[in-house]
């Protein structure tokens, strides 16, 4: 054997390798001499194997991983030798060195296969569960913990790690003594390499319980009062995040092990003076590892503020002065003191933490008199200071070169305190004036928006326009602060191009935020009314005509709600939309749609087809009937306040239902079922009782009649307004069918005179070219032309002939004709042998007297002249 320690062993030979290392295992509490060949033949095992056939490695697969998993096993064996000569070789899967000159006949197997062999055979696993023979043994644990160190790169040694209770085991034992300071080493890299290769939920769990949770804090207080190298620091900061992870498992004992109390102590001291003996004396450096351990201690505040339990120990110790300590202007640090950029990153973070914190603690929030603190600073934010954000942080995101972060998250602060609706933190902000200057940073981030829009100035507008909405909802004095400068600036956000609420920069929040704030005008006449008169109510209806599903129920209810202005109809009425679209056009389009979505059933005509039910959805007709107490509401009732047919009706109320304008026969359809919307619904009630009187008990005869006729009285109503549909769609069609005529007899008319106009021309074409005709022609002329006269002759009368002497034209003469020849100014036109010529050439000249008028002009460029 001796002689074969340098060469790796063939893996044919490697079960035969293994038998013999259990028998030395066996032998060795009898015989220590088997230590020795016990050792040198796991060095043996932790060479490279070799290969005959490129296959024997698959073929070998299952001996070896059953071999290698034998190793966990060998731990067993009570010799500290053996035990860190094992861990050795599993070290020297990772790392060992391939021999220069394998056997004769043979190749070394892939450099991953051991690796691969031990995920296989679940080695981690079992060398895990062997942690608890080496729990007193520290040089053994030590090699233990760095075997299991290199296991761990893999995610399938991770699970089995993991499956052992690896992190539970791992951090009951973190404080354990150990001079050389491995132990929390490797430990705390094992764990790190657990919560990143499996579920983070699973490791967590492992880790809350009192004694993990103990630990890990008695080593982490440890390294905060006694780090001097940065190794050190970099642990104590890795142990934190660990601690951070634990934290946000409010099943975890944070607060009963005392950890909590300690965390919020550490993260407060730098800024509030608290009297407690851990701290006293305690400096942080301004190194970069304590930069990170105090952004990291922030955050745990963050998760700490989310378990109702730790509210008051949050209290206690001070943590609202030592967030505020951060909201104030930027000044240029000292000597000895964050960098700019550092400073600015701390500052946003606490910034962010305190908007987590302050609706916890509203009480320690007025007392440190934070609405000043924060008003002040956002004056700050768009003041003339000389200040360029540095950026670098999450938190700075888009501030570089502005304040627009800071002003971003003082915002957010406001936002979540004035959610709350508490009537002292409310009334403290608007006594210092916050409306008139919150409208002044909404103006002033609208003209930022201007030049370029982002998301963060989209947030910042949209975050402002919440906040008045909540201050101004139910105070008429706040809604007149809020007044036409207010309004102006809504107009300005309802006028917003539809297509920029699809970028994805926050535009649609940004409208829904403006429409929301409208509660800043409506209650308020001084406001309604300049909001009217500013065109606002058409604003919405243009928004209400985009159809879009988030938009339209909380335009309607804005709608409604301004109809308590008497103003407000005529404007609704007024407007029009696309294709000259009328309101009462697009509230019937929106009812047909949201009963299309409901599953309503309709006809094709858009008739009630159900007469017991002639409104109710297809999912309430799924529903069973359940017995509930008065108190609760029904099916039919909840479906009032999730769909927007109620506020249609309201609207429509408001507009009255005679004298639409724009409307076809479809909507009058559509509006017979609107008009009796009250009633279907009552009705619906009805049936709803009804099957629940039924299904906990008989009625009594009186009881169950009254019952039927009220059930029958909604079906007769719904007979009456299918009827009345009916009618209207008959009157439809015989209109159409009279106007289908109408169009009919036109085109009659039309081909009838064209028919009259080519026989004219047909006579005419035959006059013209049969001299036969023609004399036809011209005495049934003279012959009705006789006839015409009177019969009776009276004296001294008298009596002009029909006809002119020389004229040759084919046609009748009349007061004009139009001869298509050549122009007169040539030829002197047709007429100019004619007695009539004759007689008027000192008029109108002719081709027997030429005078200067007449000219060759271009302009003639028609093959006609008019003759009188």
């Amino acid at each position: 054997e001796s002689n074969s320690v340098s060469k790796p062993g063939p893996l044919k030979d490697l079960e035969q390798i293994f038998e013999i290392l259990n028998l030395c295992a066996e032998k060795i509490n009898e015989q220590q001499a088997f230590t020795e060949p016990m050792c040198e033949l796991l060095i043996l095992c932790g060479l490279p194997f070799q290969k005959k056939k490129l296959s024997d490695e698959v073929n070998y697969s299952r001996t070896v991983s059953k071999s290698i998993a034998q190793l966990g096993y060998l731990m067993r064996v009570p010799s500290s030798q053996v035990r860190i000569q094992i861990c050795k070789c599993i070290v020297s899967f990772y790392n060992v060195e391939p021999p220069k000159k394998p056997l004769s006949g043979y190749q070394l197997t892939s450099a991953n296969y051991k690796i691969q062999m031990a995920e296989l055979g679940g080695l981690a696993e079992t060398l895990v569960l062997s942690l608890a023979l080496v729990e007193n043994q520290l040089p053994e644990k030590l090699w233990v913990l760095k075997a299991l160190q290199y296991l761990s790169s893999s995610g399938v040694n991770c699970r089995l790690m993991l499956k052992a209770q690896a992190a539970s085991r791992l951090c009951v034992h973190l404080n354990d003594a150990d001079p050389s300071g491995q132990l929390v080493f490797r430990s705390s890299e094992i764990l790190w390499k657990l919560l990143e290769n499996t579920s983070k939920e699973e490791v967590v769990n492992q880790l809350s319980s009192l004694e993990c949770v103990h630990a890990l804090k008695e080593v982490f207080v440890h390294l905060f009062m006694n780090s001097f190298r940065n190794y050190d620091r970099q642990l104590r900061n890795d142990l934190l995040v660990i601690a951070t992870l634990v934290a946000e498992n409010l099943a975890a004992p944070m607060i009963e092990s005392g950890f909590t109390k300690q965390l919020i102590v550490l993260a407060t001291f730098s800024e509030v003076k608290i009297p407690n003996p851990l701290v006293k004396g305690l400096k942080l450096t301004y190194s970069y590892e304590d930069f990170e351990l105090k952004k990291l201690l922030f955050n745990v505040i963050g998760v700490l503020s989310k378990d109702p339990c730790a509210v008051q120990l949050l209290s206690e110790n001070d943590v609202m002065p030592a967030l505020l300590y951060y909201v104030k202007p930027n000044q240029k640090p000292g000597f000895h003191d964050w960098s700019a950029a550092q400073y600015e990153e701390l500052q946003l973070h606490a910034i962010a933490i305190l908007a987590s914190v302050a609706p916890l603690l509203l009480d320690k929030y007025l007392s440190c008199q934070a609405n000043t603190l924060l008003l002040v600073f956002l004056e700050w934010c768009i003041g003339q200071d000389p200040f360029f954000g540095q950026g670098n942080s999450f938190h700075g995101t888009g501030g570089r070169g502005s304040k627009l972060a800071q002003m971003r998250y003082s915002l957010r602060v406001l936002r979540s305190v004035v959610s709350l609706c508490d009537d002292a933190v409310n009334l403290n902000l608007c006594d210092q004036g916050a409306i008139s200057q919150l409208l002044d940073i909404l103006k002033y981030a609208a003209n930022k928006s201007k030049e370029k829009e982002d998301a963060i100035l989209l947030e910042i507008q949209a975050d402002i326009l919440f906040i008045l909405s909540t201050l101004c909802e139910n105070d008429l004095h706040r809604k007149e602060l809020f007044g036409y400068e207010g309004v102006d600036i809504l107009i300005l956000f309802m006028q917003m191009d539809p297509n920029k609420l699809f970028s994805g920069l926050g535009h649609s929040r940004l409208l829904l935020s403006a429409l929301d704030c409208l509660s800043c005008v409506i209650g308020c006449y001084i406001a309604e009314d300049s909001f009217l008169e500013k065109q606002g109510i058409f604003l919405l209806l243009d928004l209400l005509a985009l159809k879009q599903k988030n938009l339209c129920n909380i335009i309607l209810g804005i709608l409604v709600e301004f109809c308590d202005n008497p103003k407000t109809t005529s404007h609704i009425s007024t407007w029009r939309g696309e294709k000259d679209q009328t309101a009462a056009n697009l509230l019937i389009q929106l009812w047909r749609q949201e009963e299309l979505e409901l599953g309503v059933r309709r006809d094709q005509y858009g008739r009630i087809v159900d007469m017991k039910r002639p409104i109710v959805s297809s999912f309430q007709k799924e529903q069973e009937v359940i017995p509930m107490p008065a108190n609760c509401p029904s099916f039919a009732i909840i479906e009032i306040s999730e769909n927007i047919r109620a506020k249609l009706y309201l609207l429509l109320c408001k507009l009255g239902f005679e004298n639409l304008p724009g409307l076809s026969a479809k909507d009058f359809v559509t509006l017979a079922i609107i008009r009796r919307y009250l009633d279907f619904k009552i009705g619906e009630v009805w049936i709803e009782l009804c099957a629940e009187i039924k299904e906990e008990f008989r009625p009594v005869t009186s009881d169950e009649e009254a019952l039927k006729v009220i059930s029958e009285v909604t079906e007769d109503v719904g007979g009456m307004v299918v009827a009345l549909q009916t009618e209207m769609l008959e009157s439809q069609q015989y209109q159409e069918l009279r106007e289908e005529e109408k169009a009919y007899t036109k085109i009659h008319t039309i081909h009838k005179q064209r028919a009259m106009v080519n026989k004219s021309w047909e006579n005419f074409l035959t006059r013209t070219s049969n001299y036969e005709a023609l004399k036809k022609a011209k005495r049934l002329q003279e012959k009705s032309i006789e006839a015409s006269r009177s019969k009776s002759k009276s004296q001294n009368v008298a009596v002009h002939s029909t006809d002119i002497k020389g004229l040759g034209t084919t046609i009748g003469s009349g007061h004009l004709v139009t001869v298509e020849s050549t122009p007169s100014q040539l030829v002197g036109g047709p007429l100019a042998d004619t007695d009539l010529a004759l007689r008027k050439l000192s008029v109108h000249g002719g081709a027997l007297k030429k005078i200067k008028r007449v000219k060759m002009l271009d302009s003639f460029k028609k093959n006609s002249i008019s003759v009188k």
